[in-house]
């Protein structure tokens, strides 16, 4: 890369470590005007002093954009309705909101005439591909500089003394030294005594949810209704997407729903280890969860389970960009035309119970399931259909009778029922 072309950068600027050092790096190594954007998908209080941080350490502009309410909407409602998880376990919080910063630093290098972006994601995790994925699809031209995979920083030790030498401040030290990342779906901690996957975390690490052993004695009831797949109101109140999700990670958080601590397999081929609190977005999957089993055929819930699987993957790997997730969306949102009920569920101690749940599109009939001969079901139909069903086995077991006398499941040990 020709560094002298490069006059102007957009960084993906969080305030953390990593990007607080990038931007002297990047003036000092580039010789270039470095603007630092962040995006606000409801980091919370992290998102103090930024502007006033990043100047001072070198930065010519700060720009902050409010994405909360499309985030929740456009993103994680879409993937809720999925209902993917990463390896059973993951709520894929971090990786979801990667492709919407990308696409408002862009749109933010696109307006100042900037011709680079800039990330602070090392070179051994899957945030960088992420966020260069995403690039590429919406504006290829741009150049990338990606730090950690030129600079001679090999650890959070290394950046610390980094920005020690320069007298830039930091929220990191080195007694706590976990990597973490927040939005409005969840919190990561990764880095510190995570790295030993035998390590138990240690309490004090937790940031959002309350210990299960801590929670309050007595449960807590919520109901939600969903219209067409998507969370609308909590114990009836109507709320935006994004101000729904907030009031969901109050009530989860409270009750210690949603902590995860996971050994996944990342796209870059390493196993890495992350604790995650995700509160409001577990008590949305259970619940979105339940109303699909009253709502989806067998066929539609199976065959979309796969296609969860599926979806999952391409978040996680950074293609959300892509025709497939986009025209696996179709088929999602096809799915969800139905899923319109509400879901009452009880919070104690860790756990989501559902203990609820009704839709004016069930698929649920007591009236079609009773023992009773009626229009739908007679019960004389059973010895067709298991006839039919079973007739690849008959074929199986005919043919070892005709061979050896018997089938291959009639050779019981009846030693065992013999005394001594």
């Amino acid at each position: 890369m020709n560094q002298s072309k490069i006059n102007k950068v957009v960084l993906a600027y969080s305030g953390g470590l990593d990007t607080t050092v990038i931007v002297p790096w990047l003036r000092e190594n580039y010789g270039c005007e470095v603007i630092c954007f962040c995006a606000d998908v409801g980091q919370g209080e992290e998102l103090e002093d930024l502007e006033a941080k990043s100047l001072s350490s070198g930065a010519s502009k700060f720009v902050l954009r409010d994405l909360r309410e499309e985030f929740a909407r456009d993103f994680l409602f879409p993937m809720l309705q999925s209902s993917a998880i990463y390896e059973q376990q993951y709520l894929l919080g971090t990786a979801i909101a990667r492709p919407l910063i990308a696409k408002y630093q862009i749109a933010i290098a696109e307006e100042e005439g900037a011709e680079a972006l800039a990330h602070g994601c090392t070179g051994k995790g899957n945030d960088q591909v992420r966020f260069e994925l995403s690039y590429k699809a919406l504006n290829p031209t741009l150049q990338v500089i990606a730090p950690w995979r030129e600079w001679d920083i090999r650890s959070r030790e290394d950046a610390l003394e980094y920005a020690r030498a320069r007298h830039i401040p930091t929220s990191s030290n080195s007694k706590s030294i976990y990597s973490r990342d927040r939005n409005l779906w969840h919190l990561s901690h990764e880095g510190g005594l995570l790295e030993d996957p035998s390590q138990s975390p240690e309490e004090s690490m937790w940031q959002w949810t309350s210990s299960p052993e801590n929670a309050p004695d007595l449960p807590e009831e919520i109901l939600i209704d969903f219209e067409a797949g998507k969370p609308v109101s909590v114990n009836g109140d109507k709320l935006s997407p994004a101000t729904l999700i907030e009031k969901l990670n109050l009530i989860g958080a409270r009750h210690g729903v949603g902590r995860v601590d996971l050994v996944e397999n990342r796209l870059v081929g390493m196993k890495s280890r992350g604790v995650y609190e995700t509160p409001g977005g577990t008590i949305l999957h259970i619940a979105h969860r339940e109303l699909e089993s009253l709502c989806l055929d067998r066929d539609t819930l199976h065959f979309k389970q796969h296609v969860a699987l599926r979806y999952a993957e391409l978040v996680y790997f950074g293609k959300w960009f892509t025709t497939l997730r986009e025209d696996l969306q179709l088929f999602i949102s096809k799915t969800q035309e139905s899923i319109t009920g509400w879901v009452r569920l009880r919070l104690y101690k860790g756990n989501v119970i559902v203990f609820g749940r009704q839709s004016p599109n069930s698929l649920y009939r007591e009236d079609f399931a009773t023992f009773g001969q009626d229009d739908v079901y007679d019960q004389a139909d059973a010895k067709g259909f298991i006839e039919l069903f079973s007739l690849h086995m008959k074929v199986q077991a005919m043919m070892e009778v005709s061979n050896g006398g018997k089938t291959r499941y009639q050779s019981p040990d009846y030693s065992i029922f013999k005394r001594d």
